[in-house]
């Protein structure tokens, strides 16, 4: 509890102060904030308001692994296989995070065909402008497997989208007016299933170079001491017709 404010003795107790009742209203008031307990803070709207930080996207790598089977006795790849290495290959340039990784068997019985294999693959690389500093080759074990494959993997960013469907309350009972838990969801979670590049959700993509045959013109006009504008054609002018309207007098 508070303590009472003592009322101040002074010397004469026989002429009242018109200072003391003010004196002791100054002290209450000091002394009331002290008695009061502070109750935990309402949530504002605003905190909630935003579907980004309510209901994020997470922006993930995968590996995207391309298995090349390697028969023993083979002299590269199959016309098949040369496909879809062209295709991973592709895939690779728009989406890729990182170098490309390419295992190679050892220890196996077709591991000269896996050589001649990964041969070719190098050469389906320069073709689809892949450069070979992108890449990086490692052997692998293969425990005896006769077929043990050639494996080409990279990294990629992938945006897991949330998980929406969470209804815990009433939204035609509440007082504060809250935005309800999974306002927004829906539209984050299209989102996620949409962006083409997930990296593009964690930075701007580069700029093109420019193109400078208009700014060398406007350039040259300029050091000229011409006029840097556009000439405009005659119909171009948007002069105003002064034919005027007919009627009768």
């Amino acid at each position: 509890m508070c303590n009472e404010v003592k009322r101040p003795e002074t010397a004469s107790q026989t002429k009242p102060s018109r200072a003391l009742p003010m004196a002791l209203g100054i002290l209450l008031l000091v002394g009331l904030p002290g008695c009061q307990t502070q109750g935990a803070k309402d949530v504002r709207g605003w905190l909630v308001t935003d579907p980004t930080q309510q209901h994020p996207i997470i922006v993930d790598k995968r590996e995207e692994v391309l298995d090349l089977a390697v028969p023993r006795g083979a002299y590269g790849l199959a016309s098949s296989q040369r496909a879809r290495t062209q295709h991973f290959l592709r895939e690779y340039r728009h989406n890729g995070n990182g170098a490309l990784l390419i295992r190679a068997p050892s220890g196996s019985p077709n591991e000269v065909a896996a050589m001649r294999v990964l041969d070719d693959v190098r050469r389906v690389m320069r073709q689809e402008g892949v450069a070979h500093k992108a890449s990086h080759v490692e052997p692998y074990f293969a425990d005896g497997d006769p077929r043990a494959p050639i494996r080409v993997s990279y990294l990629r960013h992938v945006a897991i989208p949330p998980q929406c469907g969470s209804w815990p309350t009433n939204l035609a009972a509440d007082p504060k007016s809250l935005p309800y838990p999974n306002m927004g969801c829906a539209t984050q979670h299209n989102l996620a299933a949409m962006v083409a590049n997930p990296n593009d959700l964690l930075e701007p993509r580069g700029m093109t170079p420019r193109s400078s045959e208009r700014r060398d013109t406007i350039w040259n006009k300029y050091v000229k001491g011409e006029a840097t504008v556009a000439e405009k054609a005659e119909e171009e002018s948007g002069a105003v017709s002064e034919v005027e309207g007919g009627g009768g007098s």
